[in-house]
This record gives structure tokens, C-alpha cells and sequence, in this order.
């Protein structure tokens, strides 16, 4: 009686140990060899090979000077004397390697999008300097990992507000249910408008980032320029008081006059959405010595000392800024990002008298000279 043949799997050679089974093998071998590194100390990598190598022969022929010594024939001293050389190499090799291969692992981990992994960095040779760079290098792909992360849900955000709102007052129009008065379209132009900025933003932020921008300078006077910002922002609808206070009244800056709008306009827009109903913005220009200073101060929460750098990053809003109060956490860092164009400096001064937030725009009176 022949027993039944089984057809052949089409699978030859052994089969890869992955995932889980993988893991356990290399938990087995970490067992079965400690990661010790005695070589850590030496801050060479060919200093290392050197003891390596010295340290491995030292054993042998001391090995084989005892079976000499002991009348222990050579076959039998010659083949210890190898496999405890080997048992020394490993031993004192796996600790300089053990950075490396933590490298190969963590970058199979990267591969599939996890940029947490470490490597162990003790050593002060080269491949501890590369471990090093590694793990600076894992923490900078983890940070634009992360803001690519942010800029996906904020603008996920930003633009589902608009536009279900656009989609309610449009779809309000086509049943009848509303009329196109006065204030229906400007609800729909305000959502528009909401849209353009957010484009207009994420547009700033390629240009940021490819640096494929050049500033067209001329002189304005600064009075009629904040005068203007001011009256767009004061059509968003949101109930604060603005006020211009130029000193002198004729004051002027040589500037590129739609990145300073910018600028001015990202500042206005962000003391707006933190003034109180019925507060106050304060737009104030001056000059001192060869710098012209632009003030904005509102009456809002303010912004804790330990937070007056990092708001000027990308996707970072204050600590009382919420998801429903319209910030995309890009407006300040586009704001820095003009404001360093123009070979000045961007910051938020200490708290005004009687709350609020004050930021400080100073730009040199005249353009840098070129060369």
C-alpha cells in the first residue's frame, strides 16, 4: 500500500524568521551573549582591533604554553586555545558592533514609519560618533514626522469649517430656504476669504522652505500702510476696537510692502481672535536710532514665559488657543520667517501693563547693503 504523495509547496530553502519568532531569536542571543563593552573606554576604532587582536593571541599562547608546560598533548591544547581565542573575539567584538547592528534595526523600524528607536551610544570611537548622529538623525526625521502629521490635521480642519459652512449657506440658497441678502453672502464671502488665507499660508510655507523668495523693496510711510491693514481686518466681523499710533505721524521704512502686509496682517488677525469681545488692539510704530519698531498688543490671556520662543514655530498655538478658534499655528512662524527677510527681528516683549500680549517687529531703518 503506497502512502498518498503530497504536492510540493514550491517553497525551498528555509523559511525567514520574521515578526514576532524574529524578535524572540534575537532576545535568545542577547541572552545566550551580554551586551558588554569592555572597549568602550578606547576612542579609536583601530585601537580596538589592535586589542582585540592582541588579546586574542595573548590567550592562545598562553593557553598553549600550559599545555606545554603540563605535558598536555598539542592536539588536544591547540583546538582549546582556538575556540576559547574565538570565544574572547566574540566577546569583546560584539560590543563594537552592537551599534551597528541596533543601527540595522532601528532603521528596519524606520522604514516602517516608527522613528522612536535609540541606539545605545557609550562608545568614543567612530562608531560612536556615527550612533550619535544616528540618534540625532531619528529624532530630526521623528520632529518632521510629526509636523507633517500637524499640518495634515490642522488643515484638515481649517478647511472642513469653511467649507461646511460654504456648502450650508450655498445648499440654503439652491432650496430656497434662504435669500441672497446682504448677509448671507457675506457669510459665504467670510468662509471664502477663510480659505484663501489658509492657502495663501500653506503657499508661504513651500516658499519657506524651498527659500525661492526675493524681497521688493520701497520706502512707505508707515501710518497709511497700518492704517489700511487695519481697516481688512476690521471687516472680519470680530467684535475688538483697533488703533493706529504712528510717532511721527510721517515715519517711513524701506521694506518690501507685501511681506511687511503679511506680517502686520498675521499679527492683527492672531490679537483679534485672542482679544476679549469689546477689547482693544493697539497698533503702535516708532523708531529708535537706526531701528523702526512695529508694536501689536491686545487685551487677551497673554503668552506664558516659556512660551514666547517656541509660539513662533510651526503648528504651535498658545496654551488657551483651542481647535475652534481659527489659528492654523502658522501665521507667527510665516510673520518670523518675513521679518528675518528683511534682516530684522521678531519677538514677544514682556507682558503690557494691565495684560494682554505685546509682539515687536524691529527692522533697520534702511535696508542692508548688498555684497
Amino acid at each position: 500500500m503506497s502512502l498518498p504523495q503530497r504536492e510540493p509547496s514550491g517553497l525551498t530553502g528555509p523559511i525567514p524568521i520574521t515578526g514576532a519568532a524574529a524578535e524572540a531569536r534575537r532576545a535568545a542571543t542577547r541572552r545566550t551573549f551580554p551586551d558588554v563593552r569592555p572597549l568602550d573606554p578606547i576612542g579609536s576604532l583601530k585601537w580596538k582591533l589592535g586589542v582585540l587582536v592582541a588579546a586574542t593571541t595573548v590567550v592562545a599562547v598562553l593557553l598553549v604554553r600550559y599545555g606545554l608546560q603540563a605535558q598536555i598533548p598539542t592536539r588536544y591544547t591547540l583546538p582549546a586555545a582556538v575556540l576559547v581565542s574565538l570565544l574572547v573575539t566574540q566577546l569583546l567584538a560584539r560590543g563594537m558592533t552592537s551599534p551597528l547592528r541596533d543601527m540595522r534595526v532601528a532603521a528596519q523600524a524606520m522604514a516602517t514609519g516608527d522613528y522612536s528607536r535609540r541606539v545605545r551610544a557609550t562608545s568614543h570611537d567612530e562608531v560612536g560618533a556615527l550612533a550619535t548622529a544616528f540618534n540625532r538623525m531619528a529624532e530630526d526625521l521623528e520632529a518632521v514626522d510629526r509636523e507633517r502629521r500637524e499640518l495634515v490635521a490642522n488643515v484638515s480642519h481649517e478647511l472642513r469649517t469653511p467649507v461646511s459652512a460654504l456648502h450650508a449657506v450655498l445648499e440654503n440658497l439652491v432650496d430656497g430656504v434662504s435669500e441672497p441678502d446682504e448677509e448671507t453672502l457675506g457669510t459665504a464671502l467670510a468662509q471664502t476669504e477663510r480659505l484663501g488665507r489658509l492657502v495663501e499660508q500653506l503657499l508661504d510655507l513651500s516658499r519657506l522652505d524651498a527659500g525661492a523668495v526675493s524681497l521688493q523693496r520701497d520706502t512707505i510711510r508707515l501710518e497709511p500702510f497700518l492704517a489700511s491693514a487695519v481697516r481688512a481686518m476690521s471687516m472680519s466681523g470680530r467684535e475688538v476696537r483697533f488703533v493706529v499710533d504712528v510717532i511721527p505721524p510721517d515715519l517711513q521704512v524701506s521694506v518690501d510692502s507685501a511681506r511687511l502686509h503679511q506680517v502686520v496682517a498675521n499679527l492683527l488677525d492672531n490679537a483679534s481672535r485672542h482679544s476679549p469681545a469689546g477689547g482693544t488692539v493697539t497698533v503702535r510704530a516708532d523708531t529708535t536710532g537706526e531701528v523702526v519698531r512695529i508694536s501689536v498688543i491686545d487685551e487677551g490671556p497673554g503668552i506664558a514665559t516659556e512660551d514666547r520662543e517656541r509660539v513662533f514655530q510651526r503648528f504651535t498655538r498658545g496654551s488657551s488657543a483651542t481647535r475652534s478658534d481659527g489659528g492654523t499655528g502658522l501665521g507667527l512662524a510665516i510673520a518670523r520667517w518675513a521679518v528675518q527677510m528683511h534682516g530684522g527681528t521678531i519677538r514677544v516683549a514682556s507682558t503690557p501693563r494691565g495684560g494682554g500680549c505685546q509682539i515687536d517687529v524691529h527692522l533697520p531703518a534702511t535696508p542692508p547693503a548688498l555684497g
